[in-house]
């Protein structure tokens, strides 16, 4: 049961039969944001059950995480445009941004500010750049740091291209070429951002079982889902 005093709620969703990568991605985080929840007083819950992106259960969260998975109906889709355009959060991971067809859900593609075009392969660390500092999201983090290994996404065209979107870290331009099989050589990429629009984060970061491996990141991590919250209150 949720506490009462909490001061939001959170339901995170993910999956156990997709990729094995995006699987240990969630076993990490799951630990991470439950003890997040402890020291800092807010509900957080976890199902496997993407059916609960319906309106009756929308409505008990004030912020919702996707961590290794994406709707997959129609109905799963539509709770979750109209419960972001009702004012509700929504922490992205991965490969929560994919998504290489606007055709396929367009309103989504407008949510993001870009879709999928390419990503790196094997997972490899790269060095991040902040972009700014001053934002409450990444604010005390490192101008610079390295990210563990992780698949790298890049986009068409770049969500800086979109006015509503502030972009909070890129790939350092010294990464490329970044991969082996599949290589990244250039160009604007960002790998974390909000849609001024919403009450939103998406990040690239959540391929692998090395994630949480750098504090730099886990704390991006945690204030990320700290001002979604916070905004909601």
């Amino acid at each position: 049961m949720r506490a009462q005093s909490s001061a939001f709620h959170v339901l995170a969703f993910y999956s156990t039969n997709v990729e094995q990568d995006h699987v240990d991605f969630a076993k990490q985080a799951i630990p991470f944001f439950q003890a997040l929840s402890q020291r800092k007083h807010f509900s957080f819950e976890t199902t496997t059950d993407w059916n609960k992106l319906n309106p009756e259960t929308l409505k008990n969260y004030q912020v919702i995480i996707w961590l290794d998975d994406i709707p997959s109906t129609a109905a799963q889709k539509v709770a979750f445009q109209n419960y972001m355009d009702h004012g509700g959060g929504w922490l992205g991971f991965h490969i929560a941004g994919f998504l290489d067809r606007r055709e396929d859900w367009p309103w989504f593609a407008d949510f993001l500010g870009t879709v999928f075009y390419g990503n790196s392969w094997p997972p490899l660390p790269a060095t991040l750049d902040v972009d700014d500092p001053s934002s409450p999201i990444t604010k005390d983090l490192a101008r610079q740091f390295v990210s563990p290994a992780n698949e790298w996404y890049s986009w068409n065209p770049s969500p800086r291209k979109n006015p509503n979107i502030r972009v909070l870290i890129t790939l350092d331009p010294g990464n490329y070429p970044l991969g082996f099989k599949d290589t990244l050589t250039g160009g604007d990429i960002p790998v974390a951002w909000t849609n001024i629009r919403y009450r939103m984060i998406y990040t690239n970061m959540g391929h692998g079982s090395k994630i949480f491996d750098n504090p730099q990141q886990n704390a991006f991590f945690a204030r990320a889902l700290l001002w979604l919250g916070k905004k909601s209150r």
